[in-house]
């Protein structure tokens, strides 16, 4: 593989919310951050939460010695400090406390400085390959990658474009698994040489990229290294913006909607459910639609509340020169046909893949999946812009360990939830305080008056608005931590935090400061540009419960700012982090956290932090994407041997073409190509340690 470290066309032009590009925002969101918040309601932002608490400026100063002398030592050792929620709140490291030594799940990896160099930069004494890249055939009868003669069928037997989400899950023999990954947007600047394709072909290849892939993989030797195995062939799958997929659930039944909807596109996060199907969330659908004349009025206050159009207009693609469905003056129910999350048997490649309507239609990052109490399953889902609110699902049914196939329909019954955070106004120095989660409806009751199951569903953003929960600050992924059983969503960023949206104790931050280059000066600029990391504890541990405590675990950004907070950790020891997107686990409990739109000058990454202990809090870079890229994942194997990363659009900027890239990564052609890649210790141990 080539070492080319740093290509003579990366520039800052085009940069517009720190690493992203016009481009990026243009082609991935729709430029949704130069539109009006379609969120106009005047429901409690997370900041004005987090201003009720006392300014904590002069503790954020302090180390964990600091806050320890404070008398706020539960900040510390991971003890919530002002837990309300009586005797179910953790007084340890979480439910049964914190298992083991700590020392055991050490993180004691190198730390990758921040750097705009167009390789992945990994620890020392670690390595990585590529395991797939945009255009290698994973069905039979695929054509080789080349460009020059792509077509919209090889494109749909090849692996698609800008992976997003990644799975990996086992196969029996265990040197083998599934790899299932989403494809989220698409840049056809990048993707072909000028002129090369006319608009139609262009839409057709570009339908045939998005969607999602499954390919199966084979371990090398005993190491943490994965590569494409052509044994496990049968099990390859591609899914595109023209698969059919079942609707189900209460929505099936609504004329809007019905029971088969075509295609899944602005695949962003996901999940894995206890009996091995994989679920991707329907993020910014609303780009992906021309308007030829207008919209119907009937359909305009959904439409404004998703941000979808309704007067004439063109996107980015112009699908509907190929697709009739994508022109909502002909066809204005396709918009309601996504905006789900979608669930995808990889272990059955001719299985028809489902839309879930019982988790809402919003624009999903991802749904993460956890087992309640009583062994009912919980659906944790955030709603990706700015000002939108945090959801939960709980089923009716238990999940069946023995009985694989029952199980499917678990995401199809239960209650549909919305989060509001109350801050306690203690002044403890901490941004935390308490919560509930506000029911909307059940697959058979409405608790929205004046609305019915199906409209609850369609237009869920319409139906948390009436209830009042909190805006948030673009809520992202959210996960359960499997050893302390605390829940943590990553709230990416909000430029217009202390403008348009109002401070609160659970969106403190109104003034952010950035960088405009790698090794420029620390620049304050209005809004919440760094992001935080939201920890939460739900009663007893339960995921079926609905009051919670929550706590600021994390107030990203440069640890020379004022604003910023790392768990209570020496913030001279931490790595400077920006921009939270993704998190994972190890088997230890560590959290791995993504990023996507460093503003601090340097490239996105990934980054390891414990949430217990005396290291609570310590932020280290692990590693670092290729120049222009975002980094999506984070995956750690079960095995906790190998990191997966996946990286999407390098070398998007605004002064990039195919002939001219700023990135070349991986290095295999003279253009980027957006790919997943594993990482892994030469000592074959296990990582981070």
């Amino acid at each position: 593989m080539s070492t080319r470290k740093l290509l003579p066309l990366i520039s800052q032009i085009g940069t517009r919310h720190g690493s992203r590009a016009f481009r990026t925002c243009e082609l991935k969101c729709a430029n949704q951050c130069d539109h009006p918040e379609p969120n106009t309601t005047g429901n409690e932002h997370i900041q004005a939460v987090l201003r009720n608490a006392m300014s904590r400026r002069g503790v954020l100063k302090a180390g964990a010695a600091g806050l320890a002398a404070a008398g706020v030592a539960g900040l510390v050792s991971g003890t919530p400090a002002a837990a309300t929620l009586p005797a179910t709140a953790p007084t340890t490291g979480g439910a049964g406390g914190w298992p083991g030594r700590p020392e055991r799940g050490a993180l004691t990896h190198s730390v990758v400085p921040p750097n705009r160099r167009d390789d992945i930069v990994i620890p020392r004494g670690y390595e990585q390959a590529v395991v797939a890249a945009w255009g290698d055939p994973i069905l039979p009868g695929a054509p080789r990658f080349d460009v020059n003669k792509q077509t919209p069928e090889a494109q749909a037997k090849q692996f698609g474009y800008n992976n997003d989400y990644t799975m990996v899950l086992p196969l029996r023999d265990e040197r083998k698994a599934l790899l299932v990954c989403n494809h989220e947007y698409t840049d056809e600047v990048l993707m072909f040489p000028t002129g090369k394709y006319d608009a139609k072909t262009r839409a057709k290849i570009g339908m045939a990229a998005h969607g999602m892939s499954v390919v199966g993989l084979e371990r090398v030797g005993r190491s943490g290294r994965w590569r494409q195995d052509k044994w496990s062939f049968r099990y390859n799958r591609r899914i595109t913006a023209s698969t059919p997929f079942e609707v189900t659930g209460p929505v099936a039944a609504d004329p809007r909607v019905g029971k088969v909807a075509l295609g899944t596109f602005g695949n962003c996060a996901g999940g894995v459910t206890p009996w091995g199907t994989v679920l991707s969330g329907e993020e910014n659908f609303q780009g992906y639609f021309d308007v030829s004349d207008t919209v119907a009025p009937e359909h305009h206050a959904s439409f404004k509340r998703y941000g979808v159009p309704t007067t004439k207009t063109k996107s980015a693609r112009e699908w509907s020169i190929v697709d009739a469905r994508f022109d909502l003056t002909k066809t204005p129910n396709e918009a309601y046909r996504h905006g789900w999350i979608v669930e995808v048997d990889p272990y059955d490649p001719h299985s028809k893949p489902k839309k879930r309507s019982m988790l809402g239609r919003l624009k999903h990052e991802g749904a993460t999946i956890t087992i309640t109490a009583d062994g009912r399953i919980a659906a944790y889902t955030g709603d990706d812009e700015r000002g939108e609110y945090v959801y939960k699902f709980v089923s009716t049914g238990k999940y069946d360990p023995k009985d694989r196939k029952k199980n499917f329909g678990l995401l199809d019954h239960g209650t549909l939830y919305v989060a509001k955070f109350t801050g306690d106004g203690a002044s403890d120095g901490l941004y935390d305080g308490t919560g509930e989660w506000i029911p909307l409806t059940s697959d058979k009751e409405s608790f929205v008056p004046g609305m019915s199951v199906a409209d609850v569903l369609i237009n869920t953003r319409l139906a948390a608005d009436s209830v009042k929960p909190t805006r948030m600050d673009r809520p992202e992924d959210i996960e359960r931590n499997p050893v302390n059983g605390r829940v943590y969503v990553a709230l990416t960023n909000n430029s217009d935090r202390g403008n348009k949206f109002a401070v609160d104790e659970a969106n403190p931050i109104a003034k952010s400061h950035v960088r405009e280059s790698l090794n420029g000066p620390l620049v304050e600029k209005s809004g919440n540009r760094n992001g935080y990391v939201l920890e939460l504890t739900e009663e007893g541990d339960d995921a079926a419960k609905t009051g919670f405590f929550w706590t600021l675990f994390l107030v990203c950004g440069d640890p020379s700012a004022q604003e910023t907070y790392f768990g209570g950790y020496d913030k001279s020891k931490v790595s400077p982090i920006s921009c939270p997107d993704n998190v994972a686990f190890d088997g230890h409990g560590n959290l791995w956290i993504s990023t996507d739109g460093n503003v601090l000058g340097s490239n996105d990454g990934i980054f390891t932090v414990p949430v217990a202990g005396p290291e609570r809090g310590h932020v280290k870079q692990f590693l670092s994407v290729p120049f222009g890229a975002e980094a999506c994942g984070p995956l750690i194997s079960d095995d906790d041997k190998t990191v997966f990363v996946a990286v999407q659009h390098p070398g998007e900027t605004d002064d990039a073409t195919f002939e001219r890239p700023t990135s070349t990564w991986p290095h295999t052609h003279p253009f980027p190509r957006p790919a997943i890649s594993c990482v892994w210790r030469r000592d074959n141990a296990r990582v981070g340690s």
